[in-house]
């Protein structure tokens, strides 16, 4: 349990097509009106809002008790960079598209309940992931999914289109990349496997690859249904190569939060996993990252969050 009198309350106005804003405003004055000492945080850009959140926790004037992400969990990407190692925890205010680590934590939806949970002072110890590229020049954490392959192609397309909004622009997105080439040649190389020995590869063609720290990505897709928070492991869903029309039949089965039941769909477990493909590009918690290969690793109990 942890004493919450201080917040820093990170936030973005983008998160949720605007939700951000509004969240935001109503969690601040319900932090306010419980006597409790808000720090907002809105920066221009995603490195800037990881700067004031390092700022607010180096200055012993400013460090608060818990770091509040009012947004999504491209909001508590950026956060992870700053907080991971400096002993606060994360409180979630879910106001983005996904709110994927909100529900994998229980955290609901609502922010006067949200704020509850901020306030009750409940911690619990998760994992994270992180994920180096040859584009970055340190790790990235992350907390939720890494998507590489269809599926990050699918996400940085939307990302680019102005049109049309909102979640029909990732169904266009996933239409326009399906007429595409969809498989690519993938070297997969697993370290501290609890199944298979060290240095294992495994070598196919795959459409896409996910590695999960949680089970679900996108606003509850299931793409690593056996995934646990906190076991000291990543999951590792890959789904090989298969015709447009079995694409197409295994989309909608993902976005409704179903098991893929496919044969050419495989799991994995790993401490580290080593993904190699050709242009494949990676994002994590729904954002870029970079290019593979890519190297993933697992950081048990790496960071406290506060839990109902």
């Amino acid at each position: 349990m942890t004493q919450i009198r201080s917040v820093a309350l990170v936030t973005n106005p983008l998160s949720g097509q605007g939700k951000g804003e509004q969240v935001a405003r109503e969690a601040a004055r319900l932090f306010a009106a419980r006597d409790i000492a808000v720090n907002e945080i809105l920066g221009s850009s995603a490195a800037d809002t990881a700067l004031l959140v390092r700022k607010a926790l180096a200055d012993p004037a400013t460090r608060p008790d818990a770091v509040v992400a009012a947004g999504g969990d491209g909001l508590v990407c950026v956060t992870l960079q700053a907080l991971v190692g400096q002993g606060v925890p994360l409180g979630l205010v879910p106001a983005g598209t996904g709110n994927d680590l909100a529900r994998e934590v229980g955290v609901p939806d609502e922010t006067a309940a949200a704020v509850d949970v901020v306030l009750g002072g409940r911690t619990r110890t998760i994992d994270l992931g992180t994920v180096e590229t040859g584009d970055s020049s340190t790790p990235i954490w992350f907390a939720t999914v890494t998507g590489t392959g269809l599926d990050a192609r699918v996400t940085l397309r939307a990302n680019s289109m102005r049109y049309p909004k909102g979640p029909l622009r990732y169904t266009v997105a996933a239409l326009l990349e399906l007429a595409g080439k969809l498989d690519v040649p993938y070297r997969i190389e697993l370290q501290g496997s609890p199944d298979h020995p060290d240095g294992t590869v495994i070598e196919l063609d795959a459409v896409m690859v996910a590695v999960g720290n949680t089970r679900t990505y996108g606003g509850g897709m299931l793409i690593c249904p056996d995934a646990l928070i906190d076991d000291g492991l990543l999951d590792l869903t890959v789904v090989g190569a298969m015709s447009r029309f079995d694409m197409l039949r295994l989309l909608p089965t993902l976005s409704s939060g179903k098991r893929i039941d496919h044969p050419a769909a495989v799991g994995y477990r790993a401490a580290t996993i080593t993904l190699t493909a050709p242009g494949a590009p990676a994002t994590a918690d729904g954002d870029p990252v970079g290019l593979l290969p890519a190297t993933f690793r697992t950081h048990a109990g790496a960071l406290d969050v506060l839990v109902p």
